[in-house]
């Protein structure tokens, strides 16, 4: 019994060792095209509340680039800046009003986001969820009035 388990401790050390190889982790492209924010306190709690899955400028824990973890993580933040990526800013790159909402209703930032202490940042008190709100909404409406189209 005990041979059969030294077998499996060391196939599953193996098998982990060898996710470590696939090398899928977040990137950082450089080029940055962040929105003309309202104000510097808007962009403050945008970066601390949004910036982490909704831009180029994610910063991840020493322990977040452990394969399988690594995975979850990068896959999460790259569903994130295809819905919204503040550092490729671009009217017509997403439903502006989507992010309002999210922010209004809660859902974002995630709870699981701030588990365990971790990314305290991101927990919003609802005064500032509220100032954020009203930022996001003034950006984006004085983006929408100075775009070319005028949408």
């Amino acid at each position: 019994m005990r041979r059969r388990l030294s077998k499996v401790v060391l196939w599953g050390v193996g098998i982990f060792a060898l996710m470590q190889l696939v090398p899928y982790r977040v990137t950082n492209p450089s080029d940055r095209h962040e929105p003309p924010w309202d104000s510097a306190r808007t962009r403050q709690l945008a970066v601390a509340a949004c910036y982490a899955c909704h831009s180029d400028q994610t910063h991840v824990y020493g322990f977040e680039r452990i394969a399988p973890l690594s995975w979850w993580v990068t896959n999460h933040v790259e569903r994130g800046r295809h819905k919204l990526n503040f550092s490729q800013w671009d009217l017509k790159a997403g439903p502006m009003g989507d992010a309002v909402k999210a922010v209004q209703d809660g859902s974002m930032p995630p709870s699981y986001y701030t588990w365990f202490g971790l990314h305290a940042e991101a927990k919003l008190s609802p005064a500032e969820r509220a100032e954020l709100l009203k930022g996001m909404q003034a950006t984006f409406l004085r983006n929408i009035q100075a775009s070319p189209s005028g949408q």
